[in-house]
């Protein structure tokens, strides 16, 4: 999650008095970012305040209790035709995910949460069955309801309010049991795979990213790392698809510059992709448009927000949602189905004897490479 944090500063001068005010007539300002994903089980919402006080800012980022406000409730409610189905009352938690590089206090934040069961994947790929539990507040979201996230701060000081729809409908065809990944044609020559959401469902804005997930062994002993490979982003119309390439070459340069720096490995082998289609509402989308780096010399932007707040206090952030779509591609499922690979034999020979990742130790454990008498020059011995 991307978090939004803000200095306040205002400034008084008087021509009898050189110092300057830099607290001056400060609002207090909650800062607020939650998505919420029906195909996930856990909900975060993030409520920080924006900080302000005498002495080094940067110092007073690196205080946790200055972003915090003394008390939070928070809840959200599940609207159908205007009525209240269902209430989740928030709890903190602290969680160690937040850049240790960055100017704010790192790795603990605060963050505020709710559990469901997650909605399931149907036979076409998109996410949406809801499944239901004995204790109702841990069914799924449903995607056709609303979602009103109410958070009261300091016991009634003030009240921030937002409220969203779930995005629904989205399908990919990276979830088809027969979609196979195809780098290269002939060793050195390099091809694309297209990864296309073939219906965008309620989204306005959508991405692509894959795991790349190989096993690197030392002696006899694996460990397994995955490497990053975002593909695309894009705005898009709801109920439309959209394609992403993924291209050969991109994918054994990124290979070759995150293998493990380690002389002492002596065989690597690829295990799989994770592949992550996820599609965003329209609030996110202008909420993502207008935050980005201004192109404008003069640095004028405008604010957006789809929050409200009380008693004449400031909010800014986004409370909206997302729908992922996430499937692993395995190497291959068994020997049984081992005509069915996440890359197909081309694609593993250029990983493991091509000009790119040749010199890396890479050696396929398909069956289909390793049939006994019959190897492949690139199967693992």
């Amino acid at each position: 999650m991307k978090f939004i944090f803000a200095f306040a500063t205002f400034a008084i001068l008087c021509s009898c008095n050189e110092k300057i005010d830099l607290i001056g007539d400060f609002k207090e300002t909650v800062v607020v970012y939650g998505l919420l994903d029906h195909s996930d089980s856990m909900h975060y919402v993030k409520i920080t305040r924006a900080f302000i006080g005498p002495g080094n800012a940067l110092e007073i980022a690196q205080i946790e209790d200055s972003s915090y406000f003394d008390v939070v409730d928070a809840s959200i409610e599940e609207i159908q035709g205007g009525t209240v189905l269902r209430t989740w009352i928030l709890k903190d938690t602290l969680i160690e995910n937040k850049d240790t590089n960055g100017v704010f206090y790192a790795p603990f934040q605060k963050v505020y949460y709710f559990k469901t069961l997650p909605t399931t994947i149907s036979s076409s790929g998109a996410f949406g069955t809801v499944q239901t539990s004995p204790n109702q507040m841990m069914s799924s979201l449903n995607p056709d309801n609303q979602y009103r996230l109410k958070a009261v701060i300091n016991s009634g000081e003030f009240e921030v309010t937002g409220i969203t729809n779930l995005v629904n409908g989205m399908t990919t065809t990276a979830t088809s049991q027969n979609f196979t990944f195809k780098f290269a044609s002939n060793p050195g020559e390099y091809k694309a795979t297209s990864v296309t959401i073939s219906n965008t469902g309620s989204a306005h804005v959508v991405n692509a990213e894959l795991g790349i997930r190989i096993a690197e062994y030392i002696a006899t002993e694996p460990s397994v790392k995955t490497i990053g490979w975002r593909i695309g982003e894009s705005d898009v119309l709801p109920n439309t698809s959209k394609t992403f390439s993924a291209n050969g070459v991109t994918f054994y340069n990124l290979v070759n510059s995150n293998v493990t720096d380690d002389a002492l490995i002596d065989e690597r082998n690829f295990l799989g992709f994770e592949v992550t289609v996820t599609g965003g509402s329209e609030d996110l989308n202008n909420y993502i448009t207008v935050n980005q780096p201004s192109s404008s010399l003069a640095q004028n932007k405008p604010t957006y927000t789809n929050l409200e707040v009380t008693n004449d206090y400031r909010v800014i952030g986004i409370f909206s949602s997302i729908q992922t779509i996430k499937t692993y591609r395995p190497f291959y499922i068994s020997p049984q189905q081992a005509f069915i690979r996440a890359i197909d034999k081309k694609s593993t020979q250029e990983l493991c004897e091509g000009p790119i990742t040749g010199l890396l130790q890479f050696c396929s454990k398909h069956p289909a490479d390793n049939v006994l008498g019959n190897e492949e020059s690139f199967a693992c011995n």
